[in-house]
């Protein structure tokens, strides 16, 4: 299993250093150990093989509907990178128990908060789904952001490379204060969470999240993660160009 992995990591960078430009200023911001919750925005397909073949080593899991699983090949890729399967519109407690397990072992969760591909690259309105696994778990969240992705299958049918562009945030935990977390909590929690992603993207991409003068941070409580580390990802060397 680990040769087939090490085959589809090396065929991935390589792939993915020929069709874009990706821009590794903030890599070195993901820990190189302890458990995380990476949360981004969801644009299309590059997001995730970048970020799964550049932070492996690292343990490394996410949360991806099970129609993923549908074709061969992506399921093939999804069960190797060990993947979870999630039904959408319900509660999948065999996937969270998965998700909670992977962070509890001192792995990165991946989230997509949104639910869906935004496919124009602006933000859509965050479900809360997130916010049961941050706090059963208590791990740290990180907020990523990236854009550029959007324009992948136009410039791939141009022959031209794409600009693939992130932004690691600050670490927080989420803190209900004591209080009862119920739908609008949570919502609220989320929001606050998708802030911290906005604030990271170019004003034409904050979508949902443009008025930034309203975000709050109630419920968020700085964290202090003192094994960062140099990434792999920023080992990858820069194609030209």
């Amino acid at each position: 299993m680990s040769l087939y992995l090490n085959f589809v990591n090396g065929a991935a960078r390589f792939g993915l250093e020929i069709m874009c430009k990706i821009d590794k200023t903030d890599f070195h911001k993901f820990p190189e150990n302890g458990p995380l919750i990476a949360y981004t925005n969801h644009i299309g397909m590059l997001e995730v093989p970048i970020m799964f073949t550049g932070l492996q080593p690292r343990p490394l899991t996410a949360l991806a509907k099970v129609e993923s699983w549908n074709g061969w090949l992506l399921r093939w890729i999804f069960n190797l990178w060990g993947i979870i399967p999630i039904h959408r519109g319900e509660a999948d407690m065999v996937a969270t128990k998965k998700a909670l397990e992977a962070i509890t072992r001192g792995g990165i969760l991946g989230m997509f908060p949104e639910g869906t591909r935004n496919r124009d690259g602006k933000l859509l309105r965050a479900h809360p789904g997130v916010v049961l696994l941050a706090l059963k778990s208590n791990a740290p969240l990180l907020p990523v952001a990236h854009w550029g992705g959007e324009t992948f299958s136009d410039n791939f049918k141009h022959l031209k490379r794409t600009p693939f562009n992130l932004r690691v945030g600050e670490p927080f935990y989420l803190d209900a204060r004591g209080e009862k977390v119920d739908k609008h909590v949570r919502q609220q929690m989320v929001d606050e969470m998708m802030y911290k992603i906005a604030v990271l993207l170019p004003p034409e991409y904050r979508g949902a999240y443009t008025d930034l003068e309203n975000a709050t941070e109630k419920y968020l409580r700085p964290a202090k993660l003192h094994h960062l580390k140099t990434s792999p990802l920023t080992k990858l060397s820069p194609m030209p160009g």
